[in-house]
């Protein structure tokens, strides 16, 4: 199962690609069995070259900025007319109308569930709660055990703190009084 940051990342992209007027995003979560590449491919197309250009550029800057994330790798930026950006979790693929319909990705990954932004925004959202349950769970737990521990140390205080009122200086010269002291002789007279 993909992390909140990469789905997180992958929903950025995402709208990246949509505010430079990207055309027929598509979302394609990959069969795990089938795929060691990545999780998910994000497919979109342009209407030129320029335009898969500023798409590509939008998602790289967007990502680099709000994430800190650069691309493991890119490729096809020169001509442009299929830019692939690796983020391991995930690989965009900005195409070209011409180039899309050629390739045909959507055809080839036919074990692919096809994914909207809404679905992935849902899994963020159940994974933040999920998230958000065992860290609740946990701090519980680290409160029940921290109260434990103060009740542990508070005896532990009192027993010490008897010790030392018993072995204050002036008991401790009764004490050494006490075990110095020899029994009195019996007299042997007689009356």
């Amino acid at each position: 199962m993909p992390s909140i940051e990469s789905n997180q990342l992958l929903l950025a992209a995402a709208a990246a690609a949509e505010d430079k007027k990207a055309e027929e995003i598509r979302i394609l979560a990959l069969d795990p069995a089938e795929s060691g590449l990545a999780d998910y491919f994000l497919i979109c197309n342009g209407t030129n070259d320029r335009q898969n250009l500023a798409i590509s550029d939008e998602i790289e800057l967007r990502l680099k900025r709000e994430f800190g994330v650069y691309p493991n790798s890119v490729e096809g930026r020169r001509q442009a007319e299929w830019v692939l950006m690796d983020y391991v979790d995930f690989i965009v693929h900005v195409f070209s109308p011409e180039k899309r319909a050629f390739y045909g990705l959507e055809r080839l990954r036919k074990s692919a569930t096809t994914l909207s932004v809404d679905d992935i925004n849902a899994e963020v959202k159940a994974q933040i709660a999920a998230t958000r349950k065992t860290s609740a769970k946990k701090a519980t737990k680290k409160a029940a055990k921290a109260t434990k521990t103060t009740k542990v140390a508070k005896a532990s205080a009192k027993k010490t703190a008897v010790k030392k009122a018993v072995t204050t200086p002036s008991a401790r010269r009764v004490k050494k009084a006490a075990a110095t002291k020899k029994p009195a002789a019996k007299s042997t007279r007689r009356p």
